[in-house]
């Protein structure tokens, strides 16, 4: 649906009117207008690209909820804030809240009085939550999957919860009146091709727009080094630090040890630096957060839990001191660097290519690929002792780890949702597909190819036309001396 000029201008003044705008950024008018008409969407933009206002201005607008999928708690608290900062009716839910406060969210729920409701898929489909949902009073407009990369990155493990949400628009129609309409759309920084193909699959998303914006990003100078042992990859961290005095950044780490343990590392060296990861209690999560955004704190070591959807313009480098596994997760944290535009820096260190001097990053690869292989094994086994057809609940009481084997045979097109919370099991399809590189060959990929660092990431997330002519001029590649 195209919006006539003067509908265009009227939601441009509402733009400028909530945000201070004087107009959108493209796409952002093209998402909004999709949005308006009750279109399922699939949006890749980079990071610091404005993909919360497109889902935000929509949802005010209308009467009714917007449900907004959101994987922490962190990310919730800082949107949220900034839409009650501005008198908007927005709300969220999660494990942390007061009786209180969810008590008189749920109401204002039941009574349509929000237009935003952000919650983990966990509390979505909570035995409490999802009965009011399901009310056929309250009137929902949307579901919003944000940072939706996070179904295809976790879905499959810690966060089985992701691999029910297909089902959760067919189990809300059949509660609301008839003619009822509920859109879904899906925001990313980060989709390669399968990861799209993963979203649509699962999502069921309905004749979608889909709207791609590459993730280079002018500003950001990427640069590998290489290190030969343990003591070299600190001291290359240090050497860094030294170069950049002052200026805020973040340091990735893979474990909640290795943050903790680098953290005292550094601040026995008389850094402004602490340690953060999901281990933590919410209040100290809070107060990082807080500390690292006003400056109190020049940097935080972190795992992958820190920083999503956390703004802070001025984050002028990133270090990966461990890299993931995953080339997605690799491109989300270096985006938290230089979203003011400004020049920024992303160094990474990786271990020598035999991994005889120093092997962490080749064991960590391994490890991660060793327990999903023993998970898919496991899930293989449950397969063979459930019912054709049963509920989650039974599966839970039965086998302690059921709902995460459920995802990867779910995965693997072994079972289906009837709805959030029934499976039916069917056999697997025998497909004659290529198999799919392992996340560890992509990265790897990735880190031995000699060409333009950027040129690499725009093939592998599907941008090969613009990647033809890409030359970044100042990755590491570019600027290397013949």
């Amino acid at each position: 649906m195209t919006v006539s000029p003067p509908a265009a201008k009227a939601l441009e003044a509402k733009f400028q009117q909530i945000w201070g705008y004087s107009r959108f950024r493209p796409p952002q008018g093209e998402i909004v207008q999709a949005l308006l008409a009750g279109q399922d969407l699939l949006v890749v933009m980079p990071t610091g690209g404005g993909k919360s206002i497109c889902f935000q201005l929509p949802a005010l607008l209308q009467t009714g909820v917007t449900l907004v999928v959101s994987p922490l708690v962190a990310l919730m608290e800082n949107q949220v804030q900034e839409l009650c900062d501005r008198s908007l009716p927005a709300a969220l839910l999660h494990s942390e809240l007061s009786r209180t406060d969810r008590r008189q969210t749920l109401q204002a729920l039941s009574q349509n009085r929000l237009r935003l409701l952000y919650l983990s898929p966990e509390t979505l489909l909570s035995p409490a939550v999802w009965q009011q949902l399901c009310q056929p009073q309250v009137k929902i407009n949307g579901l919003v999957l944000d940072e939706a990369h996070c179904l295809t990155q976790w879905g499959d493990s810690f966060r089985p919860a992701y691999r029910r949400l297909g089902a959760v628009r067919p189990a809300l129609l059949k509660a609301k009146p008839a003619g009822t309409k509920i859109a879904i759309a899906a925001f990313t920084a980060t989709a390669d091709p399968h990861t799209q193909q993963t979203l649509l699959q699962v999502l069921q998303l309905q004749q979608p727009r889909v709207i791609r914006l590459n993730p280079y990003r002018a500003n950001l100078h990427l640069r590998m080094q290489t290190v030969w042992t343990p003591r070299g990859r600190r001291q290359a961290l240090l050497k860094f630090l030294q170069n950049h005095p002052n200026q805020p950044g973040l340091v990735y780490a893979r474990t909640r040890r290795d943050t903790e343990n680098l953290a005292q590392v550094l601040s026995r060296q008389g850094y402004s630096v602490q340690a953060y990861h999901a281990g933590l209690a919410p209040p100290p999560r809070r107060q990082i957060e807080s500390d690292w955004l006003s400056g109190r704190c020049q940097f935080v070591v972190c795992t992958s839990a820190f920083g999503m959807g956390i703004n802070k313009p001025d984050c002028r480098w990133v270090v990966h001191f461990q890299l993931p596994s995953l080339l997605a997760e690799y491109v989300q944290e270096v985006g938290r660097s230089g979203r003011d535009g400004a020049p920024a820096q992303a160094l990474s260190l990786v271990s020598e290519p035999t991994g005889l001097l120093d092997p962490a990053d080749q064991q960590r690869w391994r490890f991660f690929a060793q327990k999903a292989q023993q998970q898919a094994r496991q899930a293989q086994q449950l397969a063979r002792q459930l019912p054709r057809q049963g509920t989650l609940a039974t599966v839970r009481q039965q086998h302690p780890q059921a709902e995460q084997a459920l995802a990867l045979l779910h995965r693997s097109g072994q079972l289906s949702w009837l709805d959030p919370f029934t499976y039916r099991l069917q056999p697997a399809i025998a497909t004659k597909s290529q198999p799919t590189p392992s996340a560890t060959a992509v990265m790897q990929k990735y880190l031995r190819s000699r060409q333009c660092r950027w040129k690499s990431l725009l093939e592998q997330f599907g941008f090969r036309r613009e990647a033809e002519e890409m030359r970044c001029g100042k990755c590491d590649r570019c600027t290397a001396k013949p």
